[in-house]
């Protein structure tokens, strides 16, 4: 599928089950002359780096590679640092391109190098796992932690490809596979209360990894958040409503210091979120349950120990998605539709969390 801005294509989104269309993709790109450094993690390296710098060889003039050791702790400035010292010891210029190989946090840094490396320079998303095939590597959002605070330092940059390889999520962690189910489970609550149902329906096969329920799945949340997107590209409006969960997840996160995984930290904050609506007669109770079975289904943590109520709901002072000291907030009018709400109190967000808090 094609991703647009303002009515004209910018990228294309490209699903397959293996590694063997890239070269046909890149050579469309026409890298010839051009040298490519394909950024990775040490995680990924190890599985795919070997194949993909061999298709990319095929394709341009020159690659090059930039490892960087995995986890969300290393989604820094100091591996940008690193990166922007590689880049212009390996002479890279603003025609020159980066290739992100690996999940969200490689996307991320990745694409926020490219955002600001010579003020600015093309790159292509290669996600190998399911929150990023279905989420972090589409719409141009690129960013790195600071000081613990998820993402506050970024830069909206769109790729000129996204290549997904759905058969990269066989060799995933089984914590990494439900960390993806927790923005695949929002898509539907924010936005189509059928594709949620679906969901729920083919659990079973998604959790054995059937590729064909896999592509549907990352299909449809590509086609969901593309929609989004396409409205609303630089987050004015719209696109906040991807962000449910996020204000009380990124909290949770960052005070767990990201020993929690970021999919598993959305799906505990949309818990609350739903729990706020249910309080406010938006929805009925039975559907927060429902998530609540759903997300145990696909063995996703339904509650967390050891954080105070307090230090989350004043953690949350300091999210990015702050507009003039009030935080938008997103809530469920019904499953499939959801709105941006600036009214909601320090209170609601306490009772929200008692749904997910323990004192474990």
């Amino acid at each position: 599928m094609t991703v647009h801005k303002d009515g004209t294509p910018i990228y294309d989104i490209v699903m397959e089950t293996s590694f063997k269309g890239l070269a046909e993709e890149l050579k469309k790109l026409k890298l010839d002359g051009r040298k490519v450094c394909i950024v990775t993690d040490s995680n990924v390296a190890s599985l795919y780096l070997d194949e993909v710098e061999s298709i990319a060889a095929g394709c341009c003039k020159q690659t090059e590679c930039f490892i960087f050791p995995a986890g969300e702790e290393n989604k820094n400035l100091d591996t940008v640092r690193s990166l922007y010292e590689a880049l212009i010891n390996m002479q890279f210029d603003r025609h020159d391109w980066l290739l992100a190989l690996g999940g969200g946090v490689v996307g991320d840094l990745c694409g926020f190098t490219a955002a600001t490396y010579l003020r600015g320079i093309s790159f292509i998303q290669v996600p190998t796992t399911l929150l990023s095939q279905v989420d972090s590597s589409i719409g141009g959002k690129t960013g790195v932690d600071f000081d613990a605070y998820k993402n506050m330092v970024g830069a909206f940059h769109m790729p000129k490809l996204v290549y997904t390889n759905i058969g990269t999520l066989k060799t995933l962690s089984d914590e990494q596979f439900s960390s993806g189910m927790g923005e695949v489970l929002k898509h539907g609550l924010i936005k189509d209360s059928s594709y949620y149902d679906w969901l729920i329906d083919h659990a079973e096969e998604i959790q054995n990894r059937d590729l064909n329920i896999l592509e549907e799945t990352v299909r449809i949340s590509n086609q969901i958040k593309k929609d989004v997107v396409e409205k609303d590209p630089t987050e004015q409006g719209e696109r906040a409503l991807l962000n449910l969960g996020h204000t009380l997840g990124h909290a949770i996160e960052k005070l767990s210091d990201f020993q929690l995984v970021h999919g598993h930290c959305v799906g505990l904050g949309c818990i609350a979120a739903m729990a706020i609506s249910v309080k406010r007669g938006m929805i009925e109770e039975g559907e927060l349950s429902r998530l609540i079975s759903v997300m145990k289904q696909f063995h996703m943590p339904v509650t967390v120990g050891g954080l105070l109520t307090d230090d989350i709901i004043e953690t949350t002072k300091s999210d990015k998605k702050m507009d003039s000291g009030t935080i938008r907030f997103i809530l469920l009018d019904q499953i499939g539709k959801a709105c941006v709400d600036k009214t909601v109190t320090a209170e609601e967000m306490a009772e929200g969390l008692n749904y997910i808090l323990t004192l474990a």
